[in-house]
């Protein structure tokens, strides 16, 4: 049926054309984002290394390192996600859900706790509790199926 469009195919070679698009730009933004993480530590090494007096000025600095390297891994993660979907023609729920936990975890990193409500902070563990139980599910199978849960970005189906 779809056959009897020609203009399908022009859509579908459209919509590949853009997500390889996408999906370059999205790898030239992470080697970029590398590249300046990698001067920043440079940087950081040279410049702030002395006025580290304290575990807390060292924790301040490991928590800015750990977000970057967060801020990286989102990056492939979403290069994963416009690769799976170039190839299979859908999103696949638990890498978009990896991507938001990343994101999540990012963010509390960030946080600054004695600055922060508390009723943020309670929003903040519901919804880290939520995007938990949501990457669960989707990658869970209900027993007797034959399957556990789903191998980590496998997008071939197994026998």
């Amino acid at each position: 049926m779809s056959d009897l469009w020609p203009g399908e195919r022009v859509n579908r070679g459209f919509a590949r054309w853009v997500l390889s698009g996408v999906q370059l730009l999205l790898m030239a933004l992470v080697a970029l984002g590398l590249l300046d993480l990698f001067y920043l530590l440079v940087r950081g090494v040279s410049g702030k290394l002395a006025s580290i007096h304290s575990v807390g000025d060292l924790q301040h600095a490991m928590q800015h390192g750990f977000a970057g390297i967060l801020l990286i891994l989102i990056g492939l993660e979403l290069i994963e996600t416009v690769r799976v979907y170039l190839h299979d023609q859908h999103v696949r729920l638990e890498t978009v859900l990896a991507v938001a936990v990343i994101a999540v975890g990012r963010h509390i990193l960030e946080i600054d706790l004695q600055a922060t409500g508390g009723m943020t902070l309670i929003g903040i563990a519901a919804l880290t509790l939520a995007l938990a139980i949501g990457y669960f599910l989707a990658r869970w199978r209900p027993p007797g199926t034959g399957a556990g849960p789903l191998p980590a970005h496998d997008t071939e189906e197994t026998p």
